[in-house]
């Protein structure tokens, strides 16, 4: 049956917010429907994930057990008021202490760690382990403020596995350890329209479906950008959705006047990895027609699928990539992200290109951090641009994300048979299937798909098993995210529109990360039920 709650008008005035704000008023018709039924509210669109990664998080808590013991053993003046770590001998201390609390979960992932960091990348062992143990207590300001050294050589080797394909750049990234990927964003575009490398008004690309804030900051007046569509609009010989680039799209980047792409990659909502030929087709056009092109890729899926080479590897001079923890390890309330820039880059060369009198502005603005600010390199921007340059001195995120950041990058890298990646996958691809058996349908295989969300064409898929005339009985009759809120109310289940993330307007989204497996099953029932009623309302129209 329709939906008895909302008019027509009120869902098409509702569909014009961000997905994120439509969300509240699913869940409000959701949480009726719980109330007077005995279902609980399914909310599937929420990206949070219902795991987490626990080695790293049991050596994180040993690893404060250890800290608070040297702490005390340096000074203690109440049993509440201690010292804090002191540098010399702490390895030998740390060692000790592992040895005699071999049974203390955590224990042994920090013993692998220790040794890989002094046998494999040779850290001097007290300096590490102070590190590590000053992380942990949180009792000093980031130094350096950009990435503790220790944290950034370990991370640097966990992305270049993740996002390189194990194969490490000619030239190192440098990293800027930041509160989340959406903090990375933020700090990205300041620092480049503060630094005149893109300039309000600027044309960019935007690769498209993509996360909705990701759409939505362009336009604020702060950068008033003039944004083209990149989108993902392949189909195969069925008309099924296959969320790739034609050569056209990305051929629109050969234009040298459109200054900068931004993409997430594997892709928000649809979740498949950008094919190679589309990565190189974008390595063509930026090496032989748009050299000046600064690409901003967001990573943060690439571990749920293997073998993912970033744009950040192809093209390391133009790209500024970003990567967030909170997925794959359960971390979304850490706020762990990294930025990471080649020292060789596109950015530093158009900041040294500027014109005498935008360099003599930008001298004012970072003068009071060297006596030589034209030195100060983009990555070292954004630092001070994230505390307004003024309280530089104490920029940098918090010593304890940093220790976890260094914990959940050294547990992976460790992991040289991939344990935790086959978990993960497979607790994925496990919900997909009973989604796919719960409606009924069956997906054809695709090797790019990550299958962290799902992101289904229901017009499409009209098209395709029905008459042409029922999709048209759709668009006429109702609104693209009128099914949304027939399921809300009907069922308790909570999905999110893709047209909100410029995907196709009859397009859901639906996240296969935060649910239990058996919800996944109920749901694609329920979809199916649901998708039933508008045949039923049809077939009655043709009497």
């Amino acid at each position: 049956m329709p939906i008895s709650r909302l008019s027509r008008d009120e869902i098409v005035r509702l569909q014009t917010l961000s997905p994120f704000e439509l969300k509240a008023e699913l869940k409000r018709i959701a949480g009726e429907h719980e109330s007077r039924t005995a279902f609980q509210m399914l909310n599937a669109g929420r990206g949070n994930p219902n795991f987490i990664a626990s080695a790293p998080r049991e050596a994180f808590f040993a690893l404060g057990r250890f800290a608070l013991t040297v702490s005390r053993e340096n000074r203690e003046w109440h049993p509440d008021l201690i010292g804090v770590p002191e540098k010399d001998g702490i390895a030998e201390r740390f060692a000790e202490w592992l040895e005699h609390n071999d049974d203390v979960p955590g224990s042994a992932l920090l013993r692998r760690v220790l040794d890989y960091g002094i046998d494999q990348l040779g850290f001097e062992p007290d300096s590490f382990v102070w590190e590590l143990a000053d992380s942990v207590i949180g009792d000093h300001y980031p130094d350096p403020d950009r990435m503790l050294a220790h944290a950034e050589a370990i991370t640097h080797r966990y992305l270049v596995q993740e996002l390189c394909a194990g194969v490490e750049p000619s030239t190192p990234f440098d990293l800027f350890a930041v509160e989340g990927g959406t903090a990375a964003i933020c700090y990205i575009f300041d620092s480049l329209i503060t630094n005149k490398v893109l300039r309000r008004g600027d044309r960019i690309a935007i690769m498209t479906p993509i996360f909705t804030p990701y759409l939505e900051i362009p336009r604020l007046s702060d950068y008033d950008f003039d944004v083209v569509h990149l989108a993902a609009s392949e189909v195969d010989e069925r008309g099924v959705n296959l969320w790739q680039y034609p050569t056209s799209e990305i051929d629109r980047l050969r234009d040298p006047s459109v200054r900068a792409v931004f993409v997430v990659n594997p892709s928000n909502p649809p979740s498949v990895r950008i094919a190679d030929s589309t990565i190189q087709q974008i390595s063509d056009v930026v090496r032989h027609h748009n050299p000046g092109l600064t690409i901003i890729t967001d990573d943060v899926y690439c571990t749920f699928i293997d073998g993912f080479r970033s744009l950040l590897a192809e093209l390391p001079r133009n790209t500024i990539g970003v990567y967030s923890y909170s997925k794959y390890f359960g971390a979304t309330g850490w706020r762990l992200g990294a930025i990471a820039l080649s020292s060789d880059n596109i950015i530093d060369d158009a900041i040294a290109a500027l014109p005498e009198h935008d360099k003599a502005e930008l001298d004012e603005r970072y003068g009071t951090l060297s006596l030589a600010p034209r030195h100060i390199r983009f990555i070292d921007r954004l630092v001070a641009d994230s505390r307004s340059v003024a309280l530089n001195h104490t920029a940098g995120l918090s010593l304890p994300q940093q220790c976890m950041m260094l914990l959940f990058s050294a547990y992976c890298v460790l992991d040289t048979e991939s344990d935790y990646r086959r978990a993960v996958q497979a607790l994925i691809r496990r919900r997909l299937a009973m989604l796919t058996a719960g409606m009924g349908v069956e997906f054809p295989e695709d090797p790019n798909r990550v299958g962290y969300y799902v992101e289904l064409d229901l017009l499409g898929y009209a098209r395709r098993h029905w008459e042409p005339e029922f999709a048209q009985f759709l668009e006429a009759n109702y609104e693209p995210t009128d099914i949304l809120f027939r399921l809300a109310e009907q069922t308790g289940i909570i999905l999110l529109n893709g047209g909100g993330f410029e995907g196709p307007q009859w397009s859901i989204r639906i996240s296969l990360a935060n649910l239990r497996d058996v919800d996944y099953a109920h749901i694609g029932r329920s979809l199916r039920a649901v998708a039933l009623q508008y045949v039923e309302e049809w077939e009655t129209t043709r009497g």
